[in-house]
């Protein structure tokens, strides 16, 4: 039986740390900060960023370099027979497509899973993919499922601020100063490589109900029998404030009963498009549904 190892990035919301846990290897996204290179949980903390970004410092978002990515690949491969990359989106950024190119030079040891996912969705693919390498399941199998599974999962984010979006070129400088005046809390969906606009909304409370109405919709269409739990995951993000995180939770708890449920920080390379005080919540298909 081939010994299969599970590689993802940061993007995933997975940190160093909780992959030592878990036995999984996370290559940390970079980026650059007034110039300055940081590594995501290595030299740049979720703390620190927020920091920055709230001094309104020069922040971009990047790719590990091809020889960072094969550095890793190679010293995982000294212990293990294979094994699955999932990166984040391909949709999202062309981390998965250079993954893809450098995997054609190690004849099939290295699988690189493109799923279309992000955060949490993207966590819930790593977990999944790490059970199945435990049961023994081949690289170029687990590959094929999870793929299979891509479109199975879906994201809303309710943004609190505008002003990132401005700055992103999604929203007009007039448009973002008159949606603050108005306490606009846009909504935003991430289902396979989109990332694209849901609704505009007034206030946290209207956002919220939106996002639960949304997910609920979704999950009635996709599991006509109610049972939400036997069939899916329900997670949640946030970005920076935990405390309304929390709330959050709560929430969505008490919504969806019965759900197994995960609540993780958003990715510092989501988080640095939307700003602090951002709520996500998703769902994720059971594999062994």
């Amino acid at each position: 039986m081939s010994k299969v190892a599970i590689v993802t990035d940061s993007n995933s919301g997975i940190t160093q740390e909780r992959g030592k846990e878990l036995g999984i290897f996370v290559l940390p996204m970079p980026f650059f900060i007034d110039g300055e290179l940081y590594l995501e949980d290595i030299t740049l903390s979720q703390s620190e960023f927020y920091e920055k970004l709230g001094a309104d410092s020069d922040i971009s978002t990047s790719q590990p370099s091809p020889g960072e990515v094969m550095d890793l690949w190679d010293k995982v491969l000294e212990e293990y027979d294979e094994l699955v990359c999932i990166p984040m989106s391909s949709g999202l950024s062309s981390t998965c497509a250079t993954a893809i190119t450098l995997a054609a030079e190690y004849d099939g040891r290295v699988q690189v899973v493109d799923n279309q996912r992000i955060s949490v969705t993207q966590e819930q693919s790593v977990l999944d993919a790490k059970k199945m390498a435990n049961r023994g399941v081949a690289a170029k199998d687990i590959k094929a499922i999870l793929e299979e599974d891509a479109l199975d999962a879906s994201i809303y984010i309710m943004v609190d601020t505008l002003k990132y979006l401005k700055k992103g070129g999604r929203v007009t400088a007039a448009g973002a100063a008159i949606g603050t005046v108005l306490g606009i809390k846009p909504v935003l969906q991430i289902h396979g490589e989109k990332l694209d606009a849901f609704a505009k909304t007034r206030g946290v409370k209207q956002a919220k109900k939106k996002m639960i109405a949304a997910v609920r919709k979704e999950l009635e269409e996709r599991f006509p029998d109610g049972d939400f739990g036997k069939h899916a995951y329900l997670q949640s993000a946030y970005t920076k404030d935990e405390e309304a995180a929390l709330k959050w939770k709560e929430e969505l708890m008490a919504e969806f009963p019965g759900m197994e449920f995960q609540q993780d920080p958003l990715s510092l390379s989501v988080a640095c498009h939307i700003g602090a005080g951002a709520l996500a919540v998703a769902w994720t298909h059971k594999i062994d549904d």
